[in-house]
């Protein structure tokens, strides 16, 4: 196993979080698959402590700073595209409790970024059922997400999250599916319209609207 001094830890993960950045802007990695190939492309296959990893907050930031220099003339107008179409989407489902999240939220959406919402439902089927009655055809996956609010996983944590994806305006959506109960307690700060601050894991429509309106002013 690779040890360091903790003095030495601190710019090696800044390293890890920029190549980890570079190829979530330029490939579309998701950030488990980026972190881990960014390390082993840095440190090569020997077995690492956790302290060597950036968390996600550090590699978001990574992601703004490599978009503001290589992408400042797109990605602005890519993340309020996909913001639009997210507020149309949740203010059609507004009844299922919708939440922003991901990339688009959090304002590093480049050109391979999708739409990511949280719904939070009585029944999973209710939403199935809602998109089938508008004629929308989605896929079922489950997946296990960090994203997921602590201590509010489906039956305690047991059961998979559920994901339904499709195709809104040419761009990819993907519903994650909890229960109401979940809702109470897994918004973190900044989660609602009245609270500030430009990251944020996830908003509600209010907020998503004011994210539109904050990002037009100059």
């Amino acid at each position: 196993m690779v040890t360091k001094s903790p003095t030495e830890l601190a710019p090696l993960r800044q390293e890890i979080a920029a190549v980890a950045a570079r190829m979530i802007a330029e490939d579309g990695a998701d950030y488990r698959t980026a972190k881990r190939k960014a390390a082993q492309q840095i440190l090569g296959n020997r077995r690492l402590h956790g302290d060597f990893l950036p968390n996600n907050s550090q590699i978001v930031e990574e992601v703004r700073l490599y978009n503001a220099l290589f992408f400042a003339d797109t990605q602005p107008a890519r993340l309020a595209h996909l913001r639009r179409l997210a507020v149309e989407i949740m203010s059609e489902m507004g009844g299922f409790n919708p939440y922003l999240t991901g990339a688009v939220c959090n304002g590093t959406a480049g050109d391979h970024a999708d739409i990511h919402l949280q719904l939070f439902v009585d029944s999973a089927k209710d939403v199935e059922i809602y998109l089938l009655n508008k004629n929308v055809q989605f896929e079922v996956s489950e997946s296990e997400n960090s994203n997921r609010p602590a201590k509010h996983a489906r039956n305690g944590g047991s059961e998979p999250l559920e994901i339904l994806s499709f195709i809104y305006k040419r761009e990819g959506v993907h519903l994650a599916l909890y229960e109401t109960d979940a809702l109470r307690g897994s918004i973190r700060p900044g989660g609602t319209a009245a609270d500030s601050g430009e990251y944020r894991d996830r908003v509600d429509l209010a907020a998503a609207r004011l994210l539109i309106t904050d990002q037009n002013q100059p």
